[in-house]
């Protein structure tokens, strides 16, 4: 019996993984693009001065994603229902990552288009992971 659930959960890990890194490929990818149409129609990647590479949407979609995707693999392992406390943790955190964009020193729009890939990432990432969280 032991066998059986540390092979599901194992089977279940990877699925989770494998998921989690073509989700997270696709929300870098749709950010790097939501942040160069946003230039290319004219809002600024400045903030406080300085340009956002478009490259740096991705990178930081990638990384943030990835510590969302570690959660997901705690939560499958420690949580009673992994999925709603994953999917609260995430909403929660996704709140919170809008903060730094709405007291950026940059345009209006430049903030609008911030806190647009913030929501894209999220609306990507969060629901293929807890697709494949139990309930």
């Amino acid at each position: 019996m032991s066998a059986t659930i540390t092979t599901t959960r194992t089977s279940t890990t990877g699925s989770l993984v494998g998921t989690g890194l073509v989700a997270i490929a696709l929300a870098s990818a749709a950010t790097a693009v939501v942040a160069a149409a946003g230039n290319a129609a004219g809002i600024s990647l400045d903030v406080g001065g300085a340009p956002i590479p478009v490259s740096g949407f991705a990178m930081l979609t990638a990384f943030f994603s990835l510590i969302g995707l570690a959660l997901a693999i705690v939560l499958s392992y420690k949580a009673r229902r992994p999925r709603l406390t994953f999917v609260r943790t995430t909403v929660a955190l996704t709140v919170l990552s809008l903060v730094p964009d709405v007291t950026a020193d940059a345009a209006t729009a430049t903030k609008a288009l911030l806190m647009l890939t913030h929501l894209v990432a999220a609306a990507i990432v969060v629901p293929a992971i807890a697709r494949r969280l139990s309930a």
